[in-house]
């Protein structure tokens, strides 16, 4: 990787490496551009240094029917506003990409013309860091005093300069710092960042730190806990690793994480920066099951879940989406085949659309593997990695800058990983952007990485982790790999009138045919926003502008039908838990009359079995009854037959003549 040229600044570095590709302020040396570099780079050079010395275009277009003439000036006029120093830094840094050795066969005495640069701060810098003695930025003062010029686009912050591209370098920070730790929650908002939670000794925190990216100060926020965005009891800053935090509308987002009595599902708090409170977050639907080591990542307005692992050091490889408008939870069941189950990976959203999943860990190995899902069509895919294709890591950090994502630090099971790694997310193609040496922070295992802004300059700043000693350094870089002027990727064909002009003229294979067979491969670099790069000899710009007119418009249609639906689906929600909750008191109600209708049934039962037992008795006794009933009238019918017996034989003796039986009294 091309480092910037040593001892020189902006513009100094411009102005010498103008002279040294032949530029003298007065002519475009084209052919002489043309001999030392490919077409494309040479056309960029010639913009670039036209933006830096005479300003945005205001030159008419050209006339003629060159194809040259007109690249050249749409290469030109493409670029915009930009600033003259931006101009002169992508100057160099092309220069320094294709010709690493320029410097060494520059001439060392060349004119310095002055120009004012605009600036933003008005401060004198004379940091020492670390023994290094930085070059002071240079200000210019107007009239009235105030300073509007720097000879220096590095970026200064309170006193601590990022003067080389590509290079870790430690800030001198102040004030209490923050337990090492790793496995932590990073995440930047309003130039603060603010570090939550993580793993220092095997013991989990719960402990909120923020570093002033300004002043480079630490401080400790005492937070408290609250119910705004619960209807429960408020919640326990329960420690915990693992998790990951997310900055959403002047908020923080804890997601997640593994802690020493973890809930069943994902929980999500919310922390306040105004009112310094946590809250628990409110959500609906069915949540994740509880893990730790998870990428979260933040598309749009919804958060996409991936991996992890469980408490029961189970490793995982489902897709979760949670609504961050309606706070509701889905699971995603996508086509293709997914990454196989892991955590400690990394992952990162490309032209919000494409989730990219790297590396990370299973319990015995660790990957490199390359994974992207379709969010429109929910599909995974595994493309091709090109360029030098990482080793194996997990425990890694990542973050974007426009297509560009960095990878910083991580493990393999046996070490650190040394290397800074960057992937252009648009052609897939790896590069190393840095290696340190020895074992410091930025070559550990769950330390943070964000991306942080200050006077246009993009800085990555990285925080703690662990390398066999638990760390709390910050360490920050400034890279050469950026997309300052907000690029895209126009995905047009080059026009069919190009060529049929081309082919018109029968023009050779000379400097023109070179300029137009390269055009279309460096300026898709540096596309500034809304301009077409490729303007012809027709030129329909006014038809792209009218079409992205009319696009725009069915967007702004699109997005105020979304709004308004989500509105009534908000709305509907809202009655239909209304409706929920009525029904719930009616079904609690019936409940009270079914138990205590059980209860009385029982009693009946009771009453019943009693009865049933007496009637049984009584049976019993009706017969025994009837029994007695039989036998007496039995006796009493015998007893009247000897009655009538006796009765019946002292008639017929007496009518046969026979004496009565006289008694012994008698006698």
């Amino acid at each position: 990787m091309a480092r910037a040229s040593s001892g020189l600044q902006y513009p100094e570095r411009f102005y010498a490496a103008a002279s040294y590709v032949g530029f003298d302020g007065s002519t475009s040396p084209t052919k002489s551009l043309t001999s030392k570099f490919s077409n494309s780079t040479a056309l960029l050079l010639y913009s670039l240094y036209q933006q830096a010395s005479v300003g945005p275009c205001n030159i008419p277009e050209p006339s003629s029917w060159k194809i040259v003439d007109h690249s050249k000036w749409a290469s030109w006029n493409q670029l915009g506003n930009m600033s003259s120093t931006e101009a002169m830094r992508l100057f160099v840094k092309i220069l320094e990409e294709e010709d690493p050795g320029w410097y060494s066969r520059a001439s060392n005495t060349f004119v310095e013309p002055v120009i004012d640069v605009p600036m933003n701060h008005n401060s004198k810098v004379e940091p020492v860091q670390n023994g290094n003695s930085y070059p002071e930025t240079k200000t210019i003062s107007t009239e009235n005093g105030s300073q509007v010029g720097t000879k220096d686009k590095d970026v200064v912050v309170e006193g601590f300069k990022v003067g080389v591209y590509d290079q870790w370098t430690a800030p001198p920070v102040s004030g209490q710092r923050p337990k090492p730790r790793y496995e932590h929650g990073a995440a930047v908002m309003q130039d603060k960042l603010y570090i939550y939670g993580g793993n220092h000794n095997g013991r989990y925190l719960n402990d909120l730190n923020v570093l002033d990216l300004r002043s480079w100060t630490w401080s400790k926020i005492e937070a408290k806990t609250g119910d705004e965005y619960s209807e429960s009891t408020p919640p326990k800053l329960t420690p915990c690793a693992g998790h990951s935090l997310i900055p959403w509308e002047n908020k923080l987002l804890s997601i997640a994480g593994h802690a020493k009595d973890s809930s069943e599902s994902i929980q999500v708090k919310v922390f306040d920066p105004q009112t310094a409170i946590w809250s628990n977050l409110k959500t609906y639907g069915k949540p994740p099951v509880s893990r730790g080591g998870q990428s979260v990542t933040l598309v749009g307005t919804s958060i996409v879940i991936f991996g992890g692992q469980d408490a029961k050091r189970t490793l995982l490889n489902d897709l979760h989406i949670l609504d961050l408008e309606t706070l509701t939870w889905d699971e995603i069941d996508a086509v293709g085949t997914p990454p196989s189950p892991r955590s400690d990976h990394a992952a990162a959203v490309h032209a919000e659309r494409y989730l990219l999943i790297f590396g990370g860990g299973s319990h015995a190995t660790c990957y490199n593997d390359l994974h992207v899902l379709d969010l429109q069509t929910m599909e995974w895919s595994r493309p091709t990695q090109l360029g030098e294709i990482p080793t194996p890591r997990s425990g890694h950090a990542g973050v974007t800058v426009g297509e560009n994502w960095f990878i910083v630090g991580g493990g393999d099971n046996k070490s650190g990983v040394s290397e800074t790694v960057v992937l252009n997310m648009s052609t897939l193609v790896w590069s190393v952007v840095t290696s340190v040496q020895g074992r410091v922070p930025v070559a550990s295992e769950g330390l943070s990485l964000i991306v942080s802004s200050y006077n246009g300059e993009d800085i990555l700043v990285s925080f703690g982790g662990y390398n066999g000693r638990y760390n709390n350094d910050v360490y920050v870089l400034k890279p050469s790999h950026k997309s300052t002027l907000q690029s895209k990727t126009i995905e047009t064909p080059v026009p069919d009138s190009v060529s049929a002009v081309h082919n018109a003229t029968n023009a050779t294979r000379d400097v023109e045919s070179e300029f137009e067979a390269g055009y279309e491969g460096k300026i898709r670099e540096i596309v500034v926003d809304n301009v077409d790069p490729r303007t012809t000899v027709c030129n329909s710009k006014s038809d792209i502008v009218s079409t992205l007119k009319v696009e725009k418009e069915e967007l702004e249609s699109s997005l105020s039908k979304e709004k308004l639906q989500t509105i009534q689906l908000k709305q509907e929600l809202a009655e239909a838990e209304s409706r929920n909750s009525e029904l719930y008191k009616e079904l609690q109600s019936v409940r009270g009359q079914l138990a205590a209708e059980q209860s009385r049934c029982f009693k009946l039962e009771v009453e019943v079995a009693e009865l049933g037992q007496k009637l049984q008795t009584i049976g019993t006794l009706q017969k025994e009854l009837e029994l007695l009933q039989r036998q007496k009238a039995a006796s009493e019918q015998a007893a009247l037959s000897a009655k009538q017996r006796q009765s019946s034989g002292g008639v017929w003796g007496w009518l046969a003549g026979s004496p009565p039986t006289q008694n012994a009294d008698d006698e």
